[in-house]
């Protein structure tokens, strides 16, 4: 496994992303292990989740899908 400080990953953020291609790269921040990254095929093999979107948007099945801005985090819209 690939290890990138978080400066190195700002500046070269391109490799980075080569790199999580065959591997997972670890980002850290004084040392310490903050983020990793993964292809999007590492991802969906990890959480069970193959579809894409374009396999939801020509599935028959109607999607819902109700935010929780309760979670969105600080950038949430205000209301």
């Amino acid at each position: 496994m690939k290890s990138f400080g978080s400066r190195e990953f700002n500046q070269d953020v391109s490799q980075a992303k080569r790199v999580a291609l065959y591997e997972p790269v670890f980002v850290t921040d004084r040392g310490k292990p903050t983020h990793v990254l993964l292809s999007i095929d590492a991802y969906r093999h990890l959480v069970g989740k193959t579809d894409t979107i374009a396999d939801l948007l020509k599935s028959s099945e109607a999607i819902s899908a109700e935010p929780d801005w309760r979670s969105a985090g600080p950038w949430a819209r205000k209301g």
